[in-house]
């Protein structure tokens, strides 16, 4: 039979087993609310980084919808894109186009990134391609594909849609800004060693580039 003491000094010995246990339930606790508060500041500064973007291409778009015909938006800047500065490096459309209805298309596309319909935004975007592959407008429609599909989580999807600004639109001004953003993908997915190649390439091929900046900025952050 325990004697008291005994007795005793056992409920103690428990009480403290289940007091680290407690604690490092708690712990457990702490870490997993942090990771969720991680995940959460991930998605709001995705978000708060594609509405900058958004903010400053919709003035333009504004501009560009008022004062330009459909003749108008069939020559270079003044078909400027409704959401990312100058297509006018884009290549020409390969069949007897239609400039207004393909700036309607990819207007219409853009809505949808406006309106936060990120689903519906890459399906038009992805349509917008399949249809007018060669319009004035792709490279930013493939760029914003990008985008889009980023702000969805999409990150293979970003991806590709990004490394194929540059592979499909080599003279476009979206590509520095493309490859800065494939970068970032290939960070996110933990592909450091490539994405220190991609971001020394804009470094080198396009200096004085905000996605320049941002690329030396990077660099230096993953080093």
């Amino acid at each position: 039979m325990q004697t008291p003491s005994t007795a005793q000094g056992m409920l103690f010995s428990q009480l403290q087993q289940m007091q680290q246990e407690i604690a490092q339930l708690r712990g457990m606790l702490e870490e997993q609310q942090n990771d969720i508060q991680r995940l959460k500041q991930e998605g709001l500064e995705r978000y708060q980084d594609l509405d900058k973007r958004l903010s400053s291409g919709a003035a333009a778009g504004v501009a560009a919808t008022q004062n330009s015909s459909a003749a108008g938006a069939s020559n270079g800047a003044g078909g400027a894109s409704a959401g990312s500065g100058d297509a006018g490096q884009a290549q020409a459309s390969s069949e007897p186009g239609d400039p207004a209805k393909e700036k309607l298309f990819y207007d219409a596309a853009f809505d949808l990134i406006k309106a936060k319909d990120f689903d519906k935004a890459s399906q038009a975007f992805a349509a917008f391609l399949r249809r007018y592959p060669n319009s004035q407008y792709a490279g930013n429609a493939q760029y914003w594909l990008g985008e889009v599909n980023l702000a969805k989580g999409d990150l293979q999807g970003a991806g590709q849609a990004f490394a194929k600004v540059s592979q499909a639109y080599p003279q476009h001004s979206k590509v520095p800004d493309s490859l800065y953003k494939l970068a970032d993908v290939e960070i996110r997915m933990g592909n450091n060693d490539k994405a220190k190649g991609i971001l020394q390439q804009v470094i080198a091929q396009y200096p004085g580039t905000s996605a320049a900046q941002l690329a030396q900025r990077d660099l230096q952050r993953i080093r």
